[in-house]
């Protein structure tokens, strides 16, 4: 079992203090404690990065300082699994993009001993903190942690920083169908029109109208609002509201803390809080929970 390792600290708590400082500080990569420079043809993307889109402009306009003020911050490695004398990147892919293109024959690089699921954290916390990821591309991400490294929803959003409602808001994307990800991934769609549409029927189809008509992302809720569903039609009067996931993030939350079930009811700033209990025991443990101190 992979051991569980909280980075609350962020990046320094894995590259050290002195190392993270001159970093941040945009210090010469050349005077850094620990930076070595490695041939550019020995260094390898790491196929599990959580970023998949790097913007070709954006490479190309850090090529064009690199060629003109070279690097100045030095990409974390690690020794490239199964590959002696090679190297795999673990944050700094873009730079490393870039470098190629400037025509960067070494690259200067901070070398750290790490095993997959540090890897995977520190590039998520780096892409996240910098608010580079897509939206699909940190649920993704925030899947991959959970799934093949046991962490739970609670022990992601401590690693990057995030709210425990942000993350399982987050992961719903990826029950989105695979056309509508890739519209998000792609750009077409927003997170927020991805999230307004999540709980239809056909998501893809209403997608298509979104982009057709480029609507905003209070125009795609209305839409998903007000789209009856095809396989058992309603009348508006019997048709039940579909909450926003903000809403459904909320009522997952509480039912986690409470164990029980719990319901939102909101009008427009104002409404109830419903929790359901199946018996006096459940009743009793509930207001144990809300009346104890601390």
């Amino acid at each position: 079992m992979v051991e569980k390792r909280g980075l609350g600290r962020g990046m320094a708590a894995l590259l050290g203090d002195a190392d993270e400082a001159k970093v941040v500080a945009g210090a010469p990569a050349s005077e850094i404690s620990g930076v070595r420079e490695i041939p550019i043809e020995l260094i390898h993307r790491n196929a599990d990065q959580p970023r998949w889109v790097f913007s070709e402009t954006e490479v190309d306009e850090l090529a064009a300082s690199i060629r003109e003020k070279g690097i100045l911050q030095p990409i974390l490695v690690r020794p490239a699994p199964g590959i002696p004398g090679e190297w795999e990147i673990v944050a700094g892919e873009r730079r490393w993009r870039a470098s190629q293109k400037a025509g960067l024959r070494v690259m200067p690089v901070l070398v750290r001993e790490l095993d997959d699921v540090q890897v995977l954290e520190i590039a998520v916390i780096e892409n996240v903190q910098r608010a580079n990821l897509n939206a699909i591309e940190e649920a993704s991400a925030y899947q991959q942690l959970i799934e093949k490294f046991r962490r739970t929803q609670e022990e992601v959003a401590d690693s990057v920083g995030k709210s425990r409602s942000h993350v399982a808001n987050t992961l719903r994307l990826m029950n989105l169908p695979e056309a509508v990800r890739q519209h998000v991934l792609e750009g077409r769609l927003s997170a927020g029109h991805a999230r307004a549409i999540l709980t239809a029927d056909d998501p893809a189809a209403l997608a298509e109208i979104i982009i057709a008509k480029g609507l905003s992302v209070r125009d795609a809720e209305n839409l998903a609002r007000n789209t009856p569903s095809a396989a058992r039609p309603q009348t508006a009067a019997k048709r039940k509201p579909v909450k926003d996931t903000d809403t459904q993030a909320l009522e997952a939350d509480l039912s986690d803390v409470l164990g029980l079930d719990v319901e939102v009811v909101d009008r427009g700033g104002v409404g109830e809080l419903k929790i359901k209990y199946a018996t006096l025991e459940q009743l009793d443990e509930l207001c144990r929970k809300l009346t104890s101190r601390g």
